[in-house]
């Protein structure tokens, strides 16, 4: 397939206003992987979204229910997708709480407003159940995800999955933005308020789990797989 890692993310379906927004927030496409145009915020110059966006860009709109991996040796793609596609014909929809934008530890992000058990039993499913399919962080890996400060609940986490926030540590969030300072990031959130206002008003509904690939041209992440739940 050509791909270096995968991930299972929640994504948006094609035409569902989040989809729209982000296509043009991120200037790309998750469906097809095609570049678009992206809509800087009013007062901000194309230079300056594209800094704001950088670090999510990469992994284009989503929301994280297993973390990117590298298949382990003796895997393949095929075997993969016939593994998510069996998990989700076990699993519900899941409807999220009204999203908001929020300050996440520096990232604006789209949070929901209220804890989902459903949703944080169904992360857990595709972290745990699909972990076969992962080949094990590097120390490499380790020391880097330990450099950021883990409790040793997400330190466990880390050498078990591979990857600190999942289980009882699962936050689900979509990242719209890199890292940003206190003023920018307050000029940011007020210029983007507006914008996300009116996405925000709609139900959002896990359908299904989208299993997205990272080309080994190092190009941002996109959909191979959008597989029905039930």
């Amino acid at each position: 397939m050509g791909f270096k890692r995968y991930a299972v993310y929640f994504g948006p379906r094609p035409n569902e206003p989040l989809h729209d927004f982000g296509k043009f927030w991120f200037g790309i496409d998750p469906e097809t992987g095609a570049s678009l145009p992206t809509s800087p915020l009013p007062g901000h110059s194309e230079d300056m979204h594209s800094a704001i966006i950088k670090a999510p860009r990469h992994y284009a709109l989503h929301g994280t229910l297993k973390p990117p991996f590298v298949l382990t040796d003796g895997t393949e793609y095929g075997a993969l997708k016939e593994a998510v596609s069996d998990l989700a014909a076990t699993l519900s929809p899941v409807t999220l709480s009204p999203l908001y934008l929020k300050d996440l530890n520096g990232f604006l992000a789209l949070c929901p407003m209220e804890p989902s058990a459903s949703l944080r039993a169904l992360a857990g499913r595709c972290v745990t159940e699909l972990d076969t399919f992962r080949r094990p962080a590097s120390e490499g890996e380790i020391e880097k995800r330990r450099a950021a400060g883990l409790t040793p609940n997400q330190d466990s986490n880390l050498l078990r999955w591979g990857y600190p926030y999942v289980l009882d540590d699962f936050r689900f969030h979509i990242t719209l933005t890199s890292r940003l300072q206190d003023k920018e990031r307050q000029t940011v959130a007020a210029a983007l308020s507006p914008r996300v206002s009116p996405i925000l008003t709609a139900p959002t509904v896990l359908q299904d789990l989208c299993l997205y690939g990272e080309p080994e041209d190092g190009s941002p992440f996109r959909i191979v797989a959008r597989i029905p739940l039930g």
